[in-house]
């Protein structure tokens, strides 16, 4: 099974070295608009395939994604010093406005897994594209707030001192800091989370909650501060993506794809709980929030909604 990554880089790169070493797909194709970049991390990747799992690594341009079953969209330059965030949406769309129907032309049944930020705005622009060429939107799956739903669980379970797999709480809208913890959904163990904590005899203060909301909220921003970047995070969750994908697992996460309407906001693109299959997003599934969390969604989907709207008055 083909699965096609469009982007080289350090995000690309971590996502196909995941996938090697979960063993998902048969051949990984790396395409760049640096040949030579995608030729030497492909060159790089199967090397590393005797380690884990046996499977083919090559580069090649968009007419190798032929038959492929799913494609990671990880292309798109960084924000320059000076530049502002709309100038950077420009550039990101041009750049997809190019790659969206390459990708389609040579592999129209592939399920478009998009990575490149900001992931909301991007997923909703590689939608619009794809159902010009007549592709469904459901089929493009923004990585969205998968990687923040895994940071809220992972890290209020470490403050609960339980397995991070026995805790369900999702981070829903957009990918960015105004993002929506879901407090009063979480559960562990099937006990709601207050219920959890009486039992065990531990004190989840206002205070506590909010240290663990900003640590989430603001993960990605510190570890760019200390290391340049984030890959490894973002990598594997692209990889769990294709995986449930390829293998129609139908697994609900926390991805983006274009909606109707969240929380009054039309026609914007944010995370919600979704079951992703094989054929892409087959549902969503509205959480029901309590009053603050519902107007924190609804204000969080228009900092999306605005952005689309500026980007499509600027072209």
């Amino acid at each position: 099974m083909k699965i096609g990554i469009v982007g080289s880089g350090r995000v690309g790169s971590t996502a196909a070295y995941a996938l090697i070493q979960r063993g998902i797909g048969g051949q990984i194709v790396m395409v760049d608009m640096d040949p030579k970049r995608a030729k030497a991390e492909a060159a790089d990747l199967l090397h590393a395939t005797p380690f884990a799992h046996p499977m083919r690594v090559v580069s090649g341009d968009y007419d190798a994604l032929d038959g492929a079953r799913a494609v990671i969209i990880s292309a798109g330059v960084g924000r320059s010093a000076g530049e502002t965030r709309l100038q950077l949406l420009q550039k990101n769309a041009g750049v997809f406005k190019e790659v969206v129907p390459k990708i389609l032309q040579h592999a129209p049944n592939a399920i478009l897994v998009i990575a490149t930020n900001p992931v909301d705005i991007m997923t909703h622009l590689a939608a619009r594209y794809a159902v010009e060429m007549g592709v469904p939107a459901s089929q493009v799956i923004g990585s969205g707030t998968t990687l923040d739903t895994a940071r809220f669980r992972s890290i209020l379970a470490r403050t609960l001192d339980v397995d991070s797999r026995h805790v369900h709480g999702y981070v829903v809208g957009e990918h960015g800091d105004s993002e929506v913890l879901t407090w009063s959904r979480t559960t562990v163990s099937g006990l709601p989370l207050e219920e959890f904590c009486d039992l065990r005899h531990i004190a989840l203060d206002d205070e506590t909650r909010q240290r663990i909301d900003e640590e989430v909220r603001y993960a990605g921003r510190d570890i760019i501060a200390g290391k340049g970047a984030t890959f490894y995070g973002i990598g594997t969750a692209l990889a769990a993506i294709v995986g449930i994908v390829v293998n129609d697992q139908r697994s609900v996460l926390t991805v983006c794809t274009p909606l109707a309407d969240v929380a009054g906001v039309k026609d914007v693109t944010v995370s919600l709980p979704q079951l992703v299959s094989g054929k892409g997003v087959l549902a969503t599934f509205p959480l029901p929030l309590n009053a603050d969390e519902q107007a924190k969604l609804a204000a969080s989907a228009k900092v999306v909604r605005d952005a689309i709207d500026s980007l499509d008055s600027a072209a």
